[in-house]
């Protein structure tokens, strides 16, 4: 047989293979992309109906749980029907996934001591999210590492820090998730005052600078209880320090932290107040 004749054949044969499987590929292809969008849809429809409304959360919160499993539910879908989709066209080809499938098997029993990392992370996501300990959007410091979720799935929470770092934090290995922005946030500080400074008079002078700045439409929406001097908190080596607290919608702390310190210390100039600094007394011995 010479190499045309060779050729012929071959192109007769692939001929043939595309006529007789094009199609049912084709068609595995295209029911393969509809029931990709027709699960996405019903996903949505059904986690929007059937997630259960937290009365201790906005509505903005409410949206971006649902979100956060709209988006996990939509990423599991998508990956199964891939996998079904090509073990569908294999088999189509004329393949015998048969092998394939025991082989995978066997494979699966001797990873199956390495596979319990990836099961813990899988439990560990699943309880993230029925849970709602956080959700895409939300301030969060878990296992070391402080950033906003960018992303979250089963395995793993992706979190951007303030440098712009993106981390890749395994679900397994989170213990504690310290939420920032469920609910409210909180304005948190100590300020220190010198020890010759009217104390009543310090107050007055913050609880109008956190009443002004509740006042103010600029940032009136950000605040859900102005930021109020509360106790003394310690005497320093230098100062008395004072506890301030105010409750803030979330995300809004560091802003409004920012605000409240400006303008605070520009009413303490105009008051006479001293914010002190570390002082050392040095003794000459005669």
């Amino acid at each position: 047989m010479d190499f045309n004749s060779i050729l012929q054949s071959i192109s007769d044969g692939l001929a043939r293979w595309f006529v007789d499987h094009s199609v049912a590929i084709l068609g595995i292809i295209v029911a393969a992309i509809i029931l990709r969008w027709v699960a996405k849809w019903v996903i949505e429809k059904m986690v929007r109906t059937l997630v259960r409304e937290n009365k201790n959360l906005s509505a903005r919160a409410e949206e971006k749980r649902e979100n956060t499993l709209i988006s996990v539910f939509r990423g599991t879908a998508s990956l199964v029907i891939f996998l079904l989709a090509i073990l569908m066209i294999l088999s189509e080809s004329g393949l015998d996934i048969g092998p394939l499938i025991a082989t995978a098997g066997i494979i699966g029993l001797a990873v199956g001591f390495g596979g319990q990392y990836l099961i813990k992370d899988l439990l560990a996501g699943l309880f993230i999210l029925l849970e709602n300990q956080y959700r895409v959007g939300d301030v969060i410091e878990v296992a070391g590492v402080s950033g906003v979720v960018e992303g979250l799935n089963l395995r793993i929470t992706m979190l951007r820090d303030l440098d712009g770092t993106l981390h890749y934090v395994p679900n397994g290995e989170i213990k504690t998730a310290s939420n920032k922005s469920m609910g409210f946030a909180r304005v948190n500080m100590n300020v220190g005052v010198g020890y010759g400074d009217d104390l009543e008079k310090v107050k007055k002078v913050i609880n109008a600078v956190g009443d002004d700045l509740t006042q103010d439409p600029e940032w009136k929406d950000k605040i859900l209880k102005a930021p109020q001097f509360v106790r003394v908190e310690n005497f320093g080596d230098s100062s008395v320090d004072v506890k301030i607290l105010g409750d803030v919608q979330p995300l809004e702390q560091w802003a409004v932290a920012g605000e409240f310190r400006k303008r605070l210390k520009e009413a303490f100039d105009k008051e006479g107040i001293e914010i002190p600094f570390p002082q050392r007394v040095i003794h000459k011995a005669e």
